[in-house]
Order: structure tokens, then sequence, then C-alpha cells
């Protein structure tokens, strides 16, 4: 069968796909092209799920947004009749709150500030609030139902069954009554991530006093939707919901490396004065420093405790999207074994500069097989995979009667000065050969491994983290080698 003819214009297309997007949004054949497709597509979602993922990783046409968001977050059923039968009249205490907020959200846009879309905008968070009443309104909400609201302003039940569907994915819990053990975590694992990305800038947010309480509350709370204008949210959210629940991390680190040397060169006072109102951010870099963070980052590194909710049985039997990458699938999805990450009390955590990661990340990352772990997969060759340095620092007679291949030994006692440098030995000059790498502390107590990975974060070491469990996590699994005796 002779191939079809192939017109010039499918080459320029294809062309066009590496183009910035703001570009391509305007380019009418190619908006017409991925119009054409996601149509298709979307008639036959669910069915069709896994290729439209695949396509949404290349761009989402505007034209399409609100109905493909709702097959990126898995809506679907009969949500027109489950939001008909809410009652949406019955005035409930949250109404007086809900009144205050939407003259306040996104006004500059003419749909959201109008009548209709102040009444839409009442009924979408009041059938969200009666329909989930172990949950509460809280401040942000709407900010978080906008966009939705404005892609689907002739569709409330759609709007609201993408919120209903997002929130839970991304925002576990941040509504409960009582959400301060929620929103801790959070921050504290998003400290530890800055620390991991740019220990420079973290030393000095912390000598500061300038954390995250102070300013990313608002960020996490409604996703970047009370800090930035709907066309930026598009943009961003295009990509947030093709990630897990970690990648919001990811997108916070972005956005204080992009104020990086503003935020290096000022104290406390014009730090607050900076985020009161935040300074124009190049979202499209954001997005693009977000994804490369996100594959700096091992996957255990974002565990949090209350990440999720449970899964039902039905879920167990691995009935998940194939399509899911790495990107989207969550850590806290996987089964869980021996090698999982443990969960820690929330004060533990918060003494922690460094995250953890779980002992099954340091075997994938290190590409380690053994007798008991030869139902590993064979690895795939991925660019994306950081090459890293495992630092154990137990003593040397405790190395020298087991460690993991490729590891070298550092032992905690010796390694710093008062001042807290490095002693140069040949050790520490492998360690300092790696810098810019992931290195994971090995030892036996955590108390020294989160020392000895702070001291390298002070000395601004980026990508250190520890291991959950230390070396007690690994013997188990035969992975440990002993150096062949000196003749």
């Amino acid at each position: 069968q002779p191939a079809l003819p192939h017109s010039n214009s499918s080459n320029e297309l294809s062309a066009a796909a590496t183009l910035p997007l703001i570009i391509r949004e305007r380019d009418t054949e190619y908006q017409l092209n991925r119009i054409v497709l996601f149509d298709r597509l979307l008639k036959a979602y669910p069915y069709k799920k896994n290729q439209i993922w695949k396509e949404a990783r290349i761009d989402i046409p505007p034209l399409l947004r609100g109905i493909t968001w709702a097959a990126l977050l898995g809506v679907e059923g009969a949500i027109e009749a489950k939001y008909d039968a809410i009652d949406k009249d019955t005035p409930i205490p949250t109404d007086r709150q809900i009144e205050v907020d939407i003259p306040r959200c996104h006004q500059y846009d003419e749909l959201l500030s109008s009548p209709e879309g102040h009444a839409k905008f009442r009924r979408v968070l009041k059938a969200w609030v009666v329909s989930h009443p172990n949950l509460v309104y809280w401040q942000g909400l709407d900010s978080l139902c906008a966009p939705f609201l404005y892609l689907n302003f002739n569709n409330e039940a759609l709007a609201y069954a993408c919120m209903s569907a997002f929130i839970p994915k991304y925002l576990y819990n941040f509504f409960l009554k009582d959400n301060s053990h929620v929103i801790q975590e959070y921050l504290t694992v998003f400290s530890q991530m800055i620390a991991f990305h740019d220990p420079e800038l973290s030393n000095h947010l912390n000598e500061i006093g300038f954390i995250p309480d102070l300013y990313a509350i608002p960020w996490f709370l409604t996703m970047f939707t009370h800090v930035f204008p709907l066309h930026k949210i598009f943009h961003l959210w295009d990509t947030l919901l093709l990630g897990n629940s970690s990648f919001p991390f990811c997108i916070g680190v972005a956005i204080l490396q992009q104020l990086r040397d503003r935020l290096l060169a000022n104290g406390f006072n014009e730090c607050i004065l900076l985020f009161s109102d935040l300074p124009e951010i190049d979202i499209e870099r954001c997005v693009r420093e977000s994804i490369n963070l996100f594959r700096w980052t091992p996957k255990s590194a974002t565990f949090r405790q209350y990440a999720q909710p449970p899964r039902p049985p039905a879920d167990s039997n691995g009935a998940r999207s194939s399509s899911l990458s790495c990107f989207s699938a969550d850590y806290q999805e996987a089964p869980r074994s021996d090698l999982s990450r443990d969960s820690i009390l929330l004060d533990d955590l918060k003494a922690e500069v460094s995250p953890r990661i779980s002992a099954e990340d340091l075997i994938d990352l290190c590409e380690l097989t053994g007798p008991s772990h030869s139902k590993t997969p064979v690895k795939k060759t991925k660019p994306s995979k950081p090459k890293l340095l495992v630092v154990d620092i137990r003593n040397s007679e405790d190395f020298n009667r087991g460690h993991i291949s490729g590891s070298i030994n550092v032992p905690f006692a010796s390694a710093f000065t008062a001042e807290g440098d490095l002693i140069q030995c040949p050790a520490t000059a492998t360690l300092q050969s790696f810098k810019g790498r992931v290195v994971v502390i090995v030892g036996n107590a955590v108390k020294n491994t989160a020392a000895f990975a702070a001291h390298l974060v002070k000395n601004k070491y980026p990508r250190v983290c520890i291991l959950d469990g230390g070396i007690n996590k690994i013997k188990p699994t035969g992975l440990l080698t002993v150096p062949s005796p000196q003749i």
C-alpha cells in the first residue's frame, strides 16, 4: 500500500510543535490540527485516556482546555445529575464568607466579574461545601475554583466535578477544620526541597528567619491561583495536572529561584515586602525549571504522611492507567514494602534539613542487583536518572564489615573541622568531585546522618539526602559488599 502523500503543511506543523507555547497558541493552522485531534480523542474518553495524556504532554489547545483538564483529572459518570441533586439554595453559615470572597477573586476578568459569574461562583462553591461535610470552606477556595469556572463557564457541573477531583489529588485534607498538621508537614517538606535544590538560598532564608510559613501557605492552599493571573495559571496547570501531588514543591522552588538574586541580597523586611506583591514571574521558564527540578528529585524524598486518601480495595489490583510516567504516578500509590519510607513524627521531620529517601529509591538509583533483589526489572538507561554518590559515615571497621557497592567512607567523627568545614582527605576529595549530583548519607544513627547532611548543606552542597532507616534497611537485601582482604 503506497504511503499517503504528505503536504508541506504537515512538516510545518511538526516544526511548529517545537516553537514557544505562546506562538503555538496563536498559530491558527497548528491550533486547528490540535483541536481536531483532541476533539476525536475526547469523544472516545475514557477509552482513549492514555492518548489524551500523551498529547497533553506536548500542549493543550486553549479552546478544549476545560474538557481536557476534566479528562486528565479522571472526571467521568453522571456529573450533571450529581450536581443538580446538591442543594445550592438553602442558607448555610459559609454563605457570608463566600459573599465576601467572590467580589475579590480574579475580578479583572470580565466573565468572573459579571453578575452571572458571581452567581455561578456562589453555586459551585456552595455545592462543594455542602457535598463535603467533613471539610470546611477556607479562604482561597474561591481562587481554586476560578480556573475551572472560567473554562467551564456554561457547564457548572463540570467545573464542580473538576474542582472535586483536583482537591483530593493535590490538596488532600488541606480543607479540614484543623489542618495545621497537614500544612506543617507540607511546608516542612517544602523547606527540605529548597535545601535539596538550592542550599545557598536555603541557608540565607533560614538565617534571616524567612520561613515558608510566612509566604508559601497562599501558594499551596490555592495551588498558585491566588498569586498568578488566570492566563499564567492555565499554562502552569497544563503541566501541574500531568504531574503527581509532589510537583507543586518543584513549582515553589522554581519561583524562589527566579527571585534568587533579590532574595540573597536582602534581609527579612525586604523579603516580606517582595512577597507581599510578587514580582513578574516568567511562567514558561518556571514550568521548564520545575520539570527539571522534579527529574532531579528522588521519588520518596517528598513522601508525606497526609498526602493522599486511603486507596479503595478495588484500586489495589494495579488497574492504574499505564500512561502514568514517574512524573504522574504518586510515590504514595506504589505498593509498600520493607524498603519503603516509614512515617516519622512531625517534630523529627522538622529537625532534619535534608529529605530522607527510601531504600528502594537508593537501590533503583544505584542500579544495584543482588540475590534477594533479582526481581528488580532491568533498568532502562534514562538520561533523566541522576548519577549519585553514597557517603557511608560509619567508622571504618563497620564500613569494612559490609557496605553499599560504590559508596565512600567518611566517618562522621572525623569529617568536619570545629568551624564545620570538610576535613581534606581522599574520600572528601571524591565527595567534592560529586558536588552537584545526588549525595545520599548512610549511617547507623539517624541523628548523625541528619547532622552530617546539615553540615553539607551549610557548605552549599546541593541534592543531599539521608537514607531512611540507615544501613539496617539495606542489610536484609544481601546487597552489601565486603572489600577483598589485602594480601
